[in-house]
């Protein structure tokens, strides 16, 4: 017996697997970091490769070697700036009139009995696979210079021509995204009025709250950071959206995908359409970073807030 005692090891009341296997879970990290391995460099070879050749293209100019000759170059151009404004302006306009005109159709979908509203939820989840340019095709049958409305006017007038004519400028290209990303919007907010408990919006009610209240004070602020996804989607789409802006033919219209077609495909300067690209990229990769900063202050915020 005091053999026994003296030979047990100080490790009385530890866990059998560590006093067995002192390194199984070094190994079992390492196994795990092994199977992610593959798809890591799948993602990187199809993901990472491409933009590295852009970036690494941005930096070569004709003449040889790596400079930032090519950025100086481009970022003085007048077309450039022009592009830049023109595209974050459109960008910021279609992202608001998505926003509030998705915010209020969710509410009358999930809020505002009527017939055929599950039928108009279910047609979002399918709109939402629809290309871009079918809107804006959809749009020139309707509004464009030989569409249904001027054929409608010149038929009852006797003009020879009709009055609309925006499709072609930049109220056109908001308009047509505006229509198409409407429902990026719509549908993170209808998931989160679903999940909504009603007892919530009852009670407002009951006291005396009118909707208009219980909008502004109960769901909006319980919908909010799907509001801020979605928003910050449809900003995001919005700044590399190119067949809305082709397919308008608006000449005057120039965002920086566009100058990135132009500057490849029209003028064969490639090294300058990698440096919009770049450029490009970058816009939209600061103003993701600025969401998600956004979104983890908010639930920050909130779980305070639940806490006190």
């Amino acid at each position: 017996m005091s053999s026994a005692t003296t030979t047990r090891p100080a490790t009385t009341g530890a866990p059998p697997e560590a006093v067995r296997a002192p390194g199984r879970r070094p190994a079992r990290r390492s196994g795990a970091a092994l199977r992610a391995l593959p798809p890591v460099a799948a993602l990187a070879l199809v993901f990472l490769h491409p933009l590295a050749l852009v970036v690494w293209q941005s930096f070569s100019p004709e003449g040889g070697g790596r400079s930032t000759a090519p950025y100086a170059q481009v970022l003085a151009e007048a077309s450039f700036r022009d592009a830049l404004v023109t595209t974050v302006g459109i960008a910021a306009g279609a992202t608001a009139g998505a926003v509030v005109l998705g915010s209020v159709l969710a509410l009358i979908i999930a809020f505002v009995p009527f017939p055929g509203g599950r039928a108009v939820a279910r047609f979002i989840d399918v709109f939402l696979s629809f290309p871009s340019f079918l809107i804006t095709l959809a749009l020139l049958f309707l509004y464009g210079t030989v569409g249904v409305a001027n054929g409608l006017w010149t038929n009852v007038t006797g003009a020879a021509s009709g009055p609309f004519d925006f499709l072609h400028t930049p109220w056109g290209v908001l308009l047509a995204e505006v229509t198409y990303f409407t429902p990026f919007v719509m549908r993170p907010l209808l998931a989160a009025f679903a999940q909504m408990e009603t007892g919530q919006l009852e009670a407002a009610a009951s006291l005396g709250a009118r909707p208009a209240r219980i909008v502004r004070t109960v769901i909006l602020p319980e919908a909010l950071p799907q509001l801020a996804a979605g928003g910050a989607l449809v900003l995001v789409m919005c700044l590399n959206e190119f067949g809305i802006v082709l397919f308008t033919g608006a000449k005057g219209v120039v965002t920086l995908p566009v100058l990135v077609y132009t500057k490849a495909i029209l003028d064969g300067d490639y090294t300058g359409a990698c440096v919009v690209a770049v450029v490009n990229v970058a816009l939209s990769v600061a103003l993701y970073a600025l969401y998600r900063y956004v979104m983890a202050r908010t639930a920050a915020g909130g779980h305070r807030r639940a806490a006190a």
